[in-house]
């Protein structure tokens, strides 16, 4: 962990979490040495992430939270979360969108900043399940107004999911008559074992409907994601043609992903490459 006492909190929570991930637990006084800050400040870090509910404060520091397998977080506690790297993410996948493609964007926190570096990628079609994604460019277009090259959006129907994200039949029957150049899709959990999973089981039907209708399919994930597995799994590794990720996958992690899938791009390491994706 970094002494630097000028950490964002955002950064400072990011690292209290993995720690708190990798160790089991942590110290209230461990970690005001190992970030430089006060005992306050951590006791807030942590009063946001038990908020969040992402870690349960215990007396003198704090331990993980055990999910259960059907556990969906809202979005907009999965929102506070590894900002930075999904920031990162969308920044590096947006440069696999080739204008006048006809994309497809899944629901997801970073699928939803994924949408924001799109804005300006000319005449693109964009089908979604998200109703946070569909209100990025509903909310460009109402302050830009009508511009050349604007996306055209296409927002399925259907139920919706803590996530804001819109299943069942309904979303299941728009997607099935599509097809995608490029599916860009948020996952719950990631690993060899499960593949792609969630705990929602109508998404992971419209999630299966959505691969299925996809020339190409990217994986969106922040290395959190890795080892998680929800309730039910919808797609294999194998169905996966690209994993854009953050720097913070570890060296074993992606060994595995290169045993899988056709290619890995992680975010800040230029060496990886980034090329459109056009034929």
């Amino acid at each position: 962990m970094s002494e630097n006492q000028n950490l964002l909190a955002e950064q400072r929570r990011a690292l209290i979490l993995d720690e708190v991930r990798r160790r089991g637990g942590v110290r209230v006084n461990e970690l005001t040495r190992k970030l430089g800050v006060s005992d306050m400040t951590v006791r807030r870090d942590l009063d946001a992430l038990a908020r969040q509910g992402v870690l349960e404060k215990v007396h003198g520091g704090a331990v993980p939270v055990v999910e259960a397998s059907t556990h969906e977080p809202g979005f907009e506690a999965k929102s506070g979360l590894e900002l930075t790297a999904k920031e990162d993410i969308a920044r590096t996948a947006a440069q696999l969108v080739a204008p006048g493609s006809a994309i497809a964007l899944s629901g997801g926190t970073t699928t939803y900043a994924l949408a924001h570096h799109l804005l300006d990628v000319p005449d693109l079609t964009v089908v979604t399940n998200s109703v946070r994604v569909a209100d990025v460019f509903h909310a460009a277009h109402r302050t830009s107004g009508p511009r050349q090259g604007a996306a055209t959006v296409v927002l399925t129907g259907g139920v919706r999911t803590p996530s804001d994200s819109l299943v069942g039949p309904v979303a299941d029957q728009a997607i099935a008559a599509l097809h995608f150049d490029v599916l860009f899709l948020g996952v719950h959990g990631i690993s060899v074992e499960a593949g792609l999973s969630t705990p929602n089981l109508a998404e992971a039907e419209t999630n299966r409907r959505l691969v299925q209708s996809a020339r190409r399919v990217v994986v969106v994930a922040d290395h959190t994601k890795w080892g998680t597995v929800g309730l039910s799994s919808f797609a294999a590794l194998e169905q996966v043609d690209t994993l854009v990720t953050d720097a913070g996958l570890p060296a074993e992690a992606r060994d595995e992903v290169a045993e899988h899938l056709r290619r890995l791009v992680v975010a800040g390491e230029p060496e990886e490459g980034v090329e459109g994706m056009e034929d």
